[in-house]
């Protein structure tokens, strides 16, 4: 299969569907090939627009998803982000592309067999600015605070207030909130008279577990 030629359908359709809009997240997208984020014997389904089983009950989310979520983050160079739920590291890694050297991507993963599954994915691409760490991620990340971004690949039963708390002045969240079956994709804004918050549409992610999660 030429994993190249499949990328390019991909991003082709993603543009079509207005979703992808950025040429730095295009890039990302051809720098960062999905299939080395899959289990192997998912590689043929890495660039169908699709989530994909990744094993312990988790999903690597859908391409387009994913888009729309980093779209929606709006990553500068050189930017501290906090990730909620690295998964296979996918969305990290490309996060971690678009913040460049001078940036940091902290990525909390539950799951300690995924953290490592994800941890040697992103070895393979050789990206060295980002760490990920094993503990309840709706505690956020504290001792590394205040983040520039903070994005939640999990859905939460309300906004955790770590993350408000751990949000930079100025600084944006993207984040799913509802109940298990649904849930709305919020983009949130830290203002100095307080939060702006927009839905930018129905999702369905698996749920955040933790204090601030599903129990």
């Amino acid at each position: 299969m030429d994993f190249e030629e499949e990328n390019e359908k991909l991003i082709d359709h993603i543009k079509k569907v207005g979703y992808l809009r950025s040429k730095e997240l295009e890039e990302a997208l051809r720098k960062i090939p999905r299939h080395l984020f899959v289990p192997e014997e998912m590689e043929y389904m890495a660039y169908r627009d699709t989530p994909l089983s990744i094993g312990h009950n988790q999903t690597i989310s859908q391409p387009s998803t994913v888009v729309a979520m980093t779209e929606a983050l709006d990553v500068k160079k050189g930017q501290k982000i906090l990730e909620i739920g690295t998964g296979s590291g996918w969305q990290g890694a490309i996060l971690s592309y678009l913040v460049g050297e001078k940036g940091f991507v902290y990525s909390i993963e539950v799951i300690k067999k995924l953290a490592e599954f994800a941890k040697n994915n992103i070895k393979k691409i050789g990206i060295k600015n980002i760490e990920v760490i094993v503990k309840d991620g709706s505690l956020g990340l504290k001792e590394k605070s205040p983040f520039d971004r903070i994005i939640v690949t999990a859905a939460a039963p309300d906004v955790p207030h770590p993350y408000l708390d751990q949000l930079k002045l100025n600084g944006i969240m993207v984040i799913p909130v509802g109940n298990l079956y649904l849930q709305k994709m919020y983009v949130i804004k830290k203002l100095k008279k307080g939060f702006e918050k927009i839905n930018i549409g129905n999702f369905m992610f698996v749920p955040l577990v933790g204090k601030y999660g599903f129990k």
